[in-house]
């Protein structure tokens, strides 16, 4: 009886099967993001194109809404080491987990992102 022939998969880039907003880095993972100041109460909202959509309580003044989209991410992820790379006085930033090589399911499901196929858009 012969056996199909298989091939073996190519090896996954740093990152494979994160989704779209993220990308993986030699200094860690980094998170796109579109944030939204001045909600009623801050909260993750789920991809939007190919960012992390946040509603932030802070207001965008004085570096508020900044300061509270990194503790937030902070508090939800469980690390301190969530830094501002980039949009400092946009509505899209971009942060870096600094150290962490790839978000688990778990981590994934705590910033909203855990309950849709990668690469997928919600509404």
């Amino acid at each position: 009886m012969k056996h199909p022939r298989t091939t073996p998969s190519p090896p996954q880039p740093p990152g494979a099967g994160m989704p779209a907003c993220t990308r993986a880095t030699v200094d860690g993972v980094e998170l796109r993001l579109k944030i939204v100041p001045g909600a009623s109460r801050s909260s993750f909202c789920g991809l939007l194109g190919d960012r992390l959509k946040i509603r932030i309580a802070a207001i965008a003044q004085r570096d508020q809404a900044n300061r509270a989209v990194l503790a937030l991410i902070a508090e939800r992820l469980n690390t301190k080491h969530v830094q501002l790379i980039s949009g400092g006085s946009s509505a899209e930033k971009t942060v870096l987990l600094r150290g962490v090589r790839k978000l688990s399911p778990v981590q994934l499901a705590d910033i909203g992102l855990g309950t849709m196929p990668v690469g997928d858009e919600q509404p």
